[in-house]
């Protein structure tokens, strides 16, 4: 066979049509990310805080990355139909997820039987994001307890009589709050309240609800007017809107409330490269004014983690964590 000029120009082109071919299966080497838009994948419907905090830093992220981000919501079973979209995609990190504690640190204990994936092997933490600091609440309708020893004690003298609400059978109020009532000796009544903070707010304005525990940016204005009563903060200091309000570490229950965060998410088999160039884009977003501009208005605080590995270790803390806790716990779900 004569090897003529024709046939090598032509293998040529074979070869250099290697990289595109390659850019279908994925990120070649050598190719600057992102290539083409990135999927944002949300646990939930439009408008929660997850979602905000979403499409905050997707804007910022995009002028980081050359690259618009695409939010996607994918809300349902507990976040576990977000994370399987996630950790079945395509591991080049042009598909994320943006979850929250509920849906990427308590479902994944809570609920494993019914994981599709083995999520601390599929799933990796690209960084955390910012967080919400909560109060726990009292009812000032009818309702005579203004301090957290206040209120434990009307609750010691009233087993059973105390209502509290949470966002659902799983969600981290209710853990929270069982074992509060473990620790201070308490009894009271669970009323799941999954339509949002909406319904809770009613229900503790009307005094039907006594109890529950709410971030800041949701009830800060009720607490202001006097209409719901700050018991104590979850936080790791005081609230600087909040001066007076002690935590609930400094109320006598260490170790008890959940900071409740956002985080971003990626299949664990995104190469590294990938990995650092969303957590820098993420890093320098959550540092942009505009960013922490809309944070302020609506409690939200920026808590980026200083690296890669600085998340990934985080993460297994928090895992590691959630599963002491619904072990403690022991609240019964339909698995």
């Amino acid at each position: 066979m004569t090897i003529t000029k024709r046939s090598l120009l032509a293998a040529a082109a074979g070869l250099a049509a290697l990289p595109r071919a390659a850019r279908a299966q994925g990120q070649p080497p050598g190719e600057r990310f992102p290539s083409r838009p990135i999927r944002v994948i949300v646990p939930y419907a439009p408008g929660g805080a997850t979602d905000i905090v979403a499409r905050l830093l997707g804007e910022e992220m995009r002028r980081q990355l050359g690259q618009p981000l695409v939010v996607e919501n994918r809300p349902g079973a507990a976040g576990i139909i977000a994370i399987e979209a996630m950790a079945r995609s395509r591991p080049d990190g042009h598909t994320v997820m943006i979850g929250n504690v509920t849906t990427n640190a308590i479902t994944p204990v809570l609920f494993r039987q019914r994981m599709p994936l083995d999520y601390a092997k599929e799933v990796v933490a690209v960084g955390r994001l910012a967080d919400l600091p909560a109060f726990v609440l009292a009812t000032a309708t009818n309702f005579a307890p203004r301090t957290l020893e206040e209120f434990v004690a009307y609750a010691r003298a009233n087993p059973g009589k105390v209502n509290y609400c949470s966002a659902g059978v799983g969600s981290y109020p209710q853990f929270d709050a069982v074992l509060f009532a473990r620790r201070a000796g308490i009894e009271m009544v669970h009323v799941p309240m999954p339509g949002g903070a909406g319904p809770i707010i009613t229900e503790m304005l009307s005094g039907n609800i006594q109890f529950c525990m709410l971030n800041v940016a949701t009830a800060a204005g009720h607490v202001r007017d006097g209409r719901i009563r700050a018991l104590a903060a979850i936080s790791d200091a005081r609230l600087p809107e909040f001066p007076d309000i002690p935590t609930l570490a400094e109320a006598g229950y260490p170790g008890i409330g959940t900071i409740a965060w956002q985080g971003m998410f990626a299949p664990a088999a995104t190469p590294r490269e990938a990995l650092e160039a969303l957590h820098r884009a993420a890093t320098e977003a959550l540092r942009a004014e505009p960013v922490l501009d809309a944070f302020r208005r609506q409690g939200i605080r920026a808590v980026p983690n200083a690296s890669v590995d600085d998340a990934r270790a985080w993460f297994e803390g928090e895992l590691a964590n959630w599963r002491r806790i619904v072990e403690e716990a022991k609240i019964e779900v339909n698995n």
